[in-house]
């Protein structure tokens, strides 16, 4: 499955604890990356500053679901899933 235009959710639900270029500290769960472009692209794509835990994220029916809105609820629901309870 290749990547649906204009999405961008793997780039906005999740958190990323890496840092990313422009972000040192990562990302929150649901914020925007900062090298997501207006067309809803990741700037780094390809690049080696790209962190490893975005290159994981893989395009497919069980991650994207049926569209933009599918996925990011998708993706939230796998971001609470694995996110240890704080105490």
């Amino acid at each position: 499955m290749e990547c649906r235009a204009g999405c961008g959710a793997c780039c906005i639900a999740p958190s990323i604890s890496s840092p990313i270029p422009g972000m040192p500290g990562g990302k929150a769960a649901g914020e925007r990356c900062v090298q997501l472009d207006a067309h809803a692209r990741c700037l780094l794509f390809g690049n080696p500053q790209r962190p490893a835990v975005c290159a994981s994220l893989q395009a497919s029916p069980a991650l994207c679901g049926s569209d933009r809105q599918d996925a990011l609820r998708r993706i939230a629901w796998m971001e609470r899933a694995t996110t240890p309870e704080l105490s």
